[in-house]
This record gives C-alpha cells, structure tokens and sequence, in this order.
C-alpha cells in the first residue's frame, strides 16, 4: 500500500495523476491548474513587457491580477488600467503570456488544450509553439506552430496557423486554415494539434479542420518543424491583427480561461 500511495504522489508531484492517457499517446507533461496563485514556476515562465506586433498590453510577471490559478483553471486576465512597469514603462493595459522555454520542449506530439476564450473587439488570445532556436536564428526561421488564434472582431473563427522561412523565395512564408460558425468565448472547447515527421493536424473538440504538410517547410535540415519547439499561452490586446477594427474599452476586464494543458507523445 505505501509503494502505491508513494507512486500516486511522485505522479502528483510530476503533474500528470489526474491527466487521462490517450490510446496510441503517452502522456509527457500536463498542468491540471490544481494548485491556487500563480502559475507553477517549475513548468511557466513569463514574456514581459511590449514584446511584438503593435499590442497594446504590457505582459506582466508574477502579478495575480493578470495570470492566477483559481477553481482549478489558469485565468490569464487582459486589464485596461494605468500601468507603471519597473522599468518605467507606461501602459493603458495589462496581460499575462506564459511559456515553457527553458523548462519544456518537444518535437513531434500531441498538444491538447481545454479553454474558454474572451470576447470583444481587440481581443486576441493565442495557444501556439516556437522554436526554442529563436534566439540564435530568429523568427521565422525557427518556426511557429499556430494551434489556436482567435480575434475579438472575428467572434465566430478560430484558425491555425503555421509560419516559417521560404528560403525558395528568401521571405516569411505561412500556410493556415480556420474553422467558422463557432462560439468559442461561450463554453470551453479543446484545441489540440497532433505533430508528426510528415504533417500537422488541428483539431477543435475533436474534428480536425487544418492539416499543414510539414514538407512545405523544406526537406533539408532548416526545416524548423523537425525540432524542439515550446509552448506559449497569452492574450494580447489589439495589434496588427487583433486591433484591426479597434479596442473595445467597455469591455474590460476580460478573462481567458483554460481548464489544462498536456502534452502526449506517441508510443
């Protein structure tokens, strides 16, 4: 009995007791969001600040206000609020963007996420993958693996996405699909995709509606999708793409809420 209470808490401790197996899949990481405040620091890191694409939010670190576990769910919050960073930036709005880089990587897998999406104009949350080469090669050329994007001003579309470097044509290249007549924002749906050597398939609540042939990237070894990439989960606000009809401020604060994340490998 001890040998089996013992067993139960090292999978606790690893994160994975109440994260169910998947036939063909081996279950690799998960967050279940069992554990209130913030996110656990052995599996989250934070982006910090205005990090890309014209958004309006400051992406803040270890502030409760903008990512928290609660109810069993990570909330990350979008705020309209007057912002003083520590660096003395200034910003009318706040959110939170979580990854794993540095602590979780994989190459090739299942990665299943269970949300409930913000709604409004200027809302723009995102489940996605970067290559963990970013650093040394850059974006596009390391890769990004688009599982779920959402804009407020598209309230009934979710698309996927995956960009990379055309070296054919010496420019950022993308190939993408998106599912219509939606509700994303009204109850949780699962987004996942499903990466292999040859393909990617995305899935909303089990339907797959987007494969992305990893060929199109290249046969060679620069192809960023035969190697590691790590998560990302945030919500912007506004931006090139989410703030194309504007920002809706009557609508804040909004919450993006996700249920749990995990990631399979295939036996």
């Amino acid at each position: 009995m001890r040998i089996w209470i013992a067993g139960i808490m090292v999978m606790a401790a690893a994160g994975l007791s109440a994260a169910p197996e998947r036939e063909g899949w081996k279950l690799v990481w998960s967050d279940e969001f069992d554990q209130p405040g913030l996110p656990d620091a052995k599996k989250w890191t934070n982006e910090v600040g205005f990090v890309r694409n014209r958004e309006a939010q400051y992406y803040t670190r270890a502030r409760q206000e903008n990512a928290r576990v609660e109810n069993g769910t990570l909330i990350i919050e979008g705020r309209k609020e007057e912002f003083t960073a520590r660096d003395g930036k200034q910003s009318h709005y706040t959110a939170a963007s979580l990854t794993t880089e540095g602590l979780f990587d994989l190459t090739y897998g299942r990665v299943e996420v269970r949300a409930k999406l913000p709604r409004g104009r200027g809302m723009w949350p995102a489940i996605w993958m970067l290559g963990t080469n970013i650093k040394t090669v850059g974006w596009p050329k390391c890769g990004e693996i688009d599982i779920m994007e959402a804009v407020g001003h598209e309230p009934d579309t979710v698309f996927a996405t995956v960009h990379w470097f055309g070296y054919e044509k010496g420019k950022h290249a993308s190939f993408g699909g998106n599912l219509k007549g939606q509700k994303p924002a009204d109850d949780f749906h699962v987004y996942a995709v499903e990466w292999f050597a040859d393909r990617m398939d995305f899935y909303y609540d089990g339907a797959k509606y987007f494969t992305y042939p990893t060929e199109k990237a290249g046969t060679d070894d620069k192809n960023p999708f035969r190697k590691p990439h790590y998560l990302l989960m945030n919500l912007a606000i506004g931006g090139g793409w989410g703030g194309q009809k504007g920002i809706d401020e009557t609508i804040f604060p909004q919450q993006y809420v996700i249920d749990y994340v995990r990631i399979y490998q295939s036996r």
